[in-house]
């Protein structure tokens, strides 16, 4: 919440509190929703956010309550009388109703389903029975359909009447007699089109649409590939049943961005907000890929141990190996967080391994030749290490950045091949191992150069 909605807030809490219901009102009307409802998380009181939301105007009390968090909606559902819920229910578009509801626990469903009408339980009994995170689930049935043998003078008539209670009226779905999808069509083109010309004349035949079961992640790619601002959704027998629009899709496109980047640190992902996620959850979240990773790490113990002459040979080499390590293991999780991404955004495909794999070798080959140049005369000049322990050590990082470049490629891909998140082998994972790779290389090199 910025500074000045943050006074306007505050000013709504006055009024509120001196009982000022006419102002409050129409302060209220001058802000947005979206404000409203954060500013209601701030307040820690339950009984003042429910006076607060009761004294909203009804115009916009849905949709401060479709932008609250879960917990202060299931406030609001349990407070509410019958009628209070219905009207609310009533109010707000179906597909924010559904998603309230995947939040509440069972008592608030039965008693929401309970006040709704026949019909528009039945729609969210539909709704709640797709799967999880597909387009059912996402799609809302507040849209605009034309069919192809209208002409544009009643398809704008239609527009008129029916639009206002829509999510969207900017682009218009055609339907045959079968409710089949055939087409879109633009507000736009409606507008400039003569009055007599039929929808099947103008309308746009190539139209991206999904399926019922299509999952969100791949809904979110077509929005990304052709710039759409909705998608019609269709079933099995491509009979138009609903619509997603962009304001939900890039809801999915924060969730699954945020799961990624979670995989990818070895966080177990979790809806909850940072906030208001307790201590032990994130323990449980966080505990068990740290425990694998130092249980891995052991690893690297036993390599150190089984050249323990190596090491007594030339204790100078011991200095290095963090340097050795981080600098593979950096390296590793630029490449891997380079090619996971590309993938994510459909830039790299599986078939694409080979021609991925020689571009990154051949980027490790320049940047580790780089960075072993570099270290050499580093050693050589300043720490005053022999030239043999300085090639031993400079040869070994140039070697550990392209193994690490290539481990950092395959792994994720060769994830994906399996069928498993291609984030779940990020940095930590290959940074693990990378760093035993590098350590054999190391000694292996100086037992050969040093004659150890």
């Amino acid at each position: 919440m910025d500074e000045e909605f943050r006074k306007d807030f505050a000013e709504l809490l006055a009024l509120m509190d001196a009982g000022n219901p006419a102002e409050f009102k129409k302060k209220a009307a001058d802000c947005l929703p979206v404000d409203i409802a954060e500013g209601l998380e701030e307040i820690e009181e339950d009984a003042r956010v429910i006076k607060l939301f009761r004294m909203l105007p009804k115009d916009i009390s849905s949709d401060v309550f479709s932008y609250m968090n879960s917990d202060q909606q299931q406030l609001i559902a349990e407070s509410a009388t019958n009628a209070e819920l219905k009207a609310l229910v009533d109010d707000m578009f179906l597909d924010d109703t559904v998603d309230f509801l995947e939040e509440m626990p069972a008592n608030v469903v039965k008693k929401v389903l309970r006040n709704a009408d026949e019909s528009t339980r039945k729609l969210i009994n539909q709704f709640l029975n797709y799967p999880e995170n597909s387009a059912g689930s996402l799609m809302t049935i507040e849209y605009v359909d034309l069919h192809d043998y209208f002409t544009v003078r009643k398809a704008m008539d239609h527009i008129r009447r029916t639009g206002i209670d829509k999510e969207t009226v900017y682009t218009c779905y055609v339907i045959d007699e079968q409710r089949r999808l055939v087409g879109h069509v633009s507000l736009r083109k409606l507008i400039i089109a003569p009055e007599s010309t039929y929808i099947r004349d103008i309308m746009d035949t190539n139209t991206v649409s999904a399926m019922t079961t299509d999952d969100q992640e791949a809904i979110a790619e077509d929005f990304r590939r052709y710039d759409l601002t909705s998608i019609p959704v269709t079933d099995k027998e491509n009979r138009l049943v609903g619509i997603i629009t962009i304001d939900d899709i890039l809801d999915v496109i924060q969730d699954e961005n945020t799961e990624d980047i979670k995989k990818m640190a070895a966080i177990i992902p979790s809806d909850e907000k940072y906030m208001d996620t307790g201590v032990m959850h994130l323990v449980t979240h966080r505990l068990p890929w740290l425990m694998i990773m130092m249980l891995s790490a052991t690893f690297s113990s036993t390599i150190i141990t089984h050249f323990e002459s190596v090491l007594a040979g030339a204790v100078a080499l011991t200095a290095f190996i963090p340097m050795l390590t981080g600098s593979a293991g950096n390296s590793g999780s630029q490449t891997s967080v380079t090619v996971i991404r590309n993938m994510s955004l459909g830039e790299v495909e599986l078939s694409d391994w080979l021609s991925v794999l020689w571009k990154e070798v051949r980027v490790a080959v320049v940047t580790g030749t780089a960075l072993a140049v570099v270290n050499f005369l580093r050693m050589v000049i300043f720490s005053g290490t022999t030239v043999m322990v300085s090639l031993t050590v400079s040869i070994t990082l140039m070697l550990a950045i392209v193994l690490s470049a290539a481990v950092g490629c395959l792994l994720p891909m060769g994830a994906k091949r399996l069928g498993l998140d291609p984030a779940v082998m990020a940095s930590p994972m290959i940074t693990t191992i990378v760093d035993c790779c590098a350590l054999l290389i190391y000694f292996m090199i100086a037992g050969a150069m040093l004659g150890l």
